[in-house]
């Protein structure tokens, strides 16, 4: 367990050896340094309920704790904040016991835990959109697998909809003598077709745009999104190769970002299964008919907005976006039995979401004790405050994207790196500055990306971050080599490396905070804060020339310490550290 929540489970029996019950007892830093490094602020609420004078009831605790050697000091403030100093004996054992164990994270209650995020188009670009998913989704699985859960990923594609008949209507009317097209059909002649994934991308704007202004067009579009969806074999055949084609390039960009999915599965694998959810959903009445339609009810009483029914089956009989969701959702629970479900999508995405996820209770597809959630994410903007967009006025490609951060980062790398090393890690950094960036914020924040600021190594920034690590893995190399090996913590200087010591404290805290919000803004703050204070102890002291030998040892201790968690969250994070910047 680590340190602090030992302490909290010390404070809460002390508690109720005092008559009093703290269903959490919460051990935070403190808002006045001065007057103690941390605080405990639970007093006033008991207090309130138990009738009693704060005060007295804070002074009674103190006097319970007085005996435990952590707390070096221990003091009221106001009407029964409880102000706390822990020893420097009690941070050297918390030290020398991560140095020993190399258990720097606690493992929390396992679960089985599903994330979706990802959910690009086929055939479509990816854009900045999808960096956002893609980041906030993998942060999340890597954090939920660390803590303990375990975890499945699925990218979602949208590979099912109208969409694919408008491309598939696009390429007929380019390419009318595909076999596909003839009477003559030959399956092996469709898997090379003559197209490739910038070509796709070019057709889908294209053909959305002739779908828009032509109703003979649109009618066309969604009469092949109907035949795909009853498995003609002409379209299948052709679906097949366009995905194929498209994935090719998608699996390419996500591997350039450190994402990983364990399922690559999209709308079009619900399909399988529609028709059996289809006549559970008849065997619960709980299917009614609307203008040609087939809808599930899901308002609620309490709804203070108009909540609009769940569109199942289309009046032109194909599915809609909700009906893969809810068969998604149906095949999950048949084949993973999970505790939870989460889904990492843009959070204008959230009225959709609250119709699936009642239809999936209502019905009981899902059970009532399984938890669904949303987990929305704002816009990443240019520096005007919108979207980003290229000079023609489009909607930015994430490879532009990062050809741009990759751009401004090669400004900072030292002039030694040349070549092939500097082009491959210039790629290196550009990712995790972007990375970095993206997670800065909440994730509900809409937020203002400028590559020239986050790929400076001076602010709160990835590349900030990078260096102080590869700086310390230097250290520490430099200490092998003059084999300084069997570190411990002996002593403390002063301030500067008991208050790493202190920031080391709120790790575990940290991470359980970022896991309940579902934010990774948590770890990218503590990773700032973390390195700030590193790097104020680094600049004051001599580490490796220091002449008091346990001093040194024990500085020794403190950077591996800090190097190693700075590697743990990096990896949380998908970014990877550069060998030199």
């Amino acid at each position: 367990m680590s340190f602090l929540n030992t302490k909290e489970n010390y404070i809460k029996t002390k508690l109720e050896e005092m008559g009093l019950k703290s269903e959490k007892v919460s051990i935070v830093p403190s808002s006045k340094p001065e007057f103690g490094e941390f605080q405990y602020n639970g007093i006033m609420a008991l207090a309130k309920d138990s009738k009693k004078n704060p005060r007295e009831l804070a002074e009674e605790l103190i006097e319970k704790l007085k005996d435990d050697k952590d707390f070096e000091n221990l003091s009221v403030a106001g009407p029964g904040f409880i102000n706390i100093t822990f020893s420097k004996q009690s941070l050297m054992n918390l030290g020398n016991g991560l140095l020993q164990t190399k258990e720097y994270i606690e493992k929390l209650p396992k679960k089985k835990v599903i994330i979706d995020y990802g959910g690009p188009n086929v055939a479509k670009v990816l854009h900045v959109g999808h960096l956002r998913s893609a980041n906030i989704g993998e942060a999340l699985k890597r954090l939920a697998k660390k803590l303990g859960y375990e975890v499945i990923s699925d990218i979602h594609l949208g590979d099912y909809g109208l969409q694919m008949g408008m491309i598939m209507l696009e390429i007929e009317t380019r390419y009318p003598t595909l076999s596909c097209f003839q009477e003559n059909f030959n399956e092996e002649e469709v898997k090379d077709l003559p197209i490739t994934n910038e070509d796709l991308i070019d057709l889908y704007p294209i053909a959305s745009q002739k779908a828009k202004e032509n109703e003979s067009i649109m009618e066309r579009a969604r009469n092949i999104t109907y035949l795909l969806q009853q498995n003609d074999p002409r379209y299948k055949a052709l679906w097949n190769t366009i995905l194929k084609i498209s994935l090719k390039d998608m699996k390419d960009l996500y591997q350039k970002l450190n994402v990983e999915f364990d399922l690559w599965k999209g709308e079009s694998d619900a399909e399988k299964v529609i028709p059996e959810m289809i006549e559970y959903l008849e065997q619960k009445n709980v299917i009614k008919e609307s203008e040609g339609a087939r809808v599930i009810e899901v308002e609620e009483n309490t709804d203070k907005l108009p909540v609009p029914p769940l569109l199942l089956i289309k009046s032109n009989k194909t599915v809609s976006y909700e009906t893969t969701d809810l068969a998604t959702l149906w095949e999950r629970e048949k084949e993973y039995h999970p505790d939870e479900v989460w889904y990492v999508v843009d959070k204008r995405q959230e009225l959709h979401f609250t119709q699936v996820f009642r239809a999936s209770k209502k019905t009981e597809i899902i059970k009532e004790n399984t938890t669904l959630e949303f987990i929305g994410f704002g816009t990443m903007n240019s520096s005007d405050g919108r979207p980003f967009k290229t000079r023609a006025g489009g909607v930015m490609s994430l490879r532009n994207l990062m050809d741009i951060v990759k751009t401004e980062t090669e400004k900072n790398m030292i002039p030694s790196i040349t070549g092939k090393e500097r082009e491959e890690l210039a790629e290196v950094i550009a990712v995790g500055t972007l990375k970095f960036a993206d997670l800065l914020s909440h994730r509900a924040t809409d937020y203002i990306f400028d590559p020239e600021k986050f790929s400076d190594a001076n602010g709160k920034t990835g590349p900030f971050i990078m260096y102080s690590t590869i700086r310390m893995r230097s250290l520490l190399q430099k200490a092998k080599e003059l084999n300084i090996e069997e570190i411990e913590f002996k002593t403390l200087k002063g301030t500067s490396d008991k208050k790493v010591l202190l920031q080391i404290l709120n790790l575990q805290k940290t991470l359980e905070n970022a896991l309940e919000e579902k934010s990774l803004h948590e770890i990218t703050n503590y990773l700032y804060n973390l390195n700030n204070t590193y790097n104020n102890f680094y600049s004051e002291n001599r580490i490796l020339t220091a002449e008091n030998e346990d001093l040194k040892k024990s500085w020794i201790a403190l950077t591996k310490i800090v190097y190693e968690i700075n590697t743990q969250l990096l990896n949380i994070l998908a970014i990877e550290l550069p060998t030199r910047m």
